[in-house]
């Protein structure tokens, strides 16, 4: 559903990998031919994130903060790569000695501390999966990039980092944040004759997902 979400076409031979980082988890998958050749799962996302916030925040200022604010402090100064400039952005939470209101200035550099442990977890799994691929695949994916999609796939250098680490180009997908509930969308259409529209024997019901 990712796949068919970001345009790429899954019904031809050529590898593709997908990575949907979505909330709860990761999805990582190479597509060829209506059916995936190699794929994993796993529960680190955009919530494991917010969680390395929360635990950074209050281990280096002792301060308690919830998830809605991890996640603004995630969009505002988050980074799985160091940013060219330094911003700040201020936060407001609890003391957890006193339970008073407090603050902190919190920077991106502290925020790229905070989240490159799952960032980096994330990158191992896809360098397994390239690992995996098979050799007739593998071409494919090194020419036309590894296809981000989910609403993590937005954190400032993620792209940059996964680039980096597995030699592979990364596109982010556009509006990766609905490429699935698109691509699901598309799909719909193919339920009584994939054939006619080139899709093989694809049953969105259990190939595409």
């Amino acid at each position: 559903a990712a796949a068919l979400g970001a345009g790429v076409d899954i019904g031809t031979p050529r590898g593709c990998m997908v990575v949907d980082i979505g909330g709860g988890t990761t999805n990582i998958g190479v597509i060829s031919l209506c059916d995936i050749a190699v794929s994993t799962s796993m529960r680190i996302a955009g919530d494991t994130f917010d969680d390395s916030i929360i635990r950074y925040v209050r281990r280096k200022y002792n301060l308690v903060i919830g998830k809605r604010t991890a996640e603004e402090i995630k969009v505002a100064v988050g980074c799985a790569y160091p940013r060219k400039e330094l911003i700040r952005h201020c936060v407001k939470g609890r003391n957890a000695l006193t339970g008073l209101p407090q603050w902190a200035d919190l920077s991106c550099d502290e925020m790229l501390e905070a989240m490159i442990t799952p960032a980096m977890r994330i990158v191992r799994a896809i360098q397994s999966i390239l690992e995996q691929t098979p050799p007739e695949l593998i071409g494919d994916i090194y020419a036309d990039g590894i296809i981000l999609t989910g609403g993590s796939a937005e954190i400032y250098g993620l792209d940059v980092l996964i680039a980096k680490k597995t030699r592979v180009p990364v596109v982010v997908a556009e509006d990766p944040v609905t490429c699935v509930v698109r691509g699901a969308g598309k799909a719909i259409q193919f339920l009584d004759s994939p054939e006619d529209h080139g899709y093989g024997s694809l049953n969105p019901l259990t190939d595409a997902y």
